[in-house]
């Protein structure tokens, strides 16, 4: 099959970092590949939280073996320490990826929404009924962060092979433009 892409999806948070892959191309039906969260004690320190998020992620990345990695692109929020620890956790998932070679994308929520739900306003509910919907799932991923984490994979399935499409013809747009300026010196 064509294009087939496998795409782990990575809701960062140091309580619960949502994980999800599935796999599948632009137009044609997905498949859930594996869901899940990585969960750390509150009470631990910071060092051993995101070192708990490391091994969880890297043990993921071993089983589930993705094409691409997406990661939600963090948000300023109200609660500074909240945003800080989103931001952490999505740093570490970056690393993983990247020490790999694989590429990472990052999505910003509303993106996500949009591209799940129709509407970049949509809540939680309506985004996991969605990702139930679009995997044929019997049920609802459990909890938020998990479905959350799908709808990352999905949205990059969708959007990803775009964007990628995109990246590319303005790089070569941007070499051509160089090379000429070069030519005309």
């Amino acid at each position: 099959m064509l294009n087939v892409r496998r795409v782990l999806g990575v809701d960062p948070g140091l309580t619960r970092c949502g994980l999800g892959a599935v796999e599948g191309r632009p137009g044609s039906p997905l498949s859930l590949v594996a869901v899940g969260v990585v969960r750390t004690p509150a009470d631990d320190d910071i060092g051993a939280r995101l070192v708990a998020v490391e091994t969880g992620i890297e043990r993921w990345l071993d089983e589930v073996r993705p094409d691409a990695v997406a990661v939600e692109r963090v948000f300023a929020q109200h609660n500074v320490r909240t945003v800080m620890g989103t931001a952490q956790a999505a740093a570490v998932a970056i690393v993983c990826a990247a020490r790999r070679g694989l590429p990472v994308a990052l999505h910003t929520p509303s993106e996500v929404k949009a591209a799940i739900t129709g509407s970049g306003t949509a809540d939680k509910k309506q985004v996991g009924a969605m990702v139930t919907r679009l995997l044929r799932l019997d049920a609802m991923p459990k909890p938020a962060d998990a479905a959350d984490a799908l709808a990352l994979a999905i949205c990059h399935v969708w959007r990803g092979a775009a964007q990628s499409r995109l990246a590319e013809a303005l790089a070569r747009a941007g070499a051509a433009t160089t090379a000429q300026r070069k030519a005309g010196s």
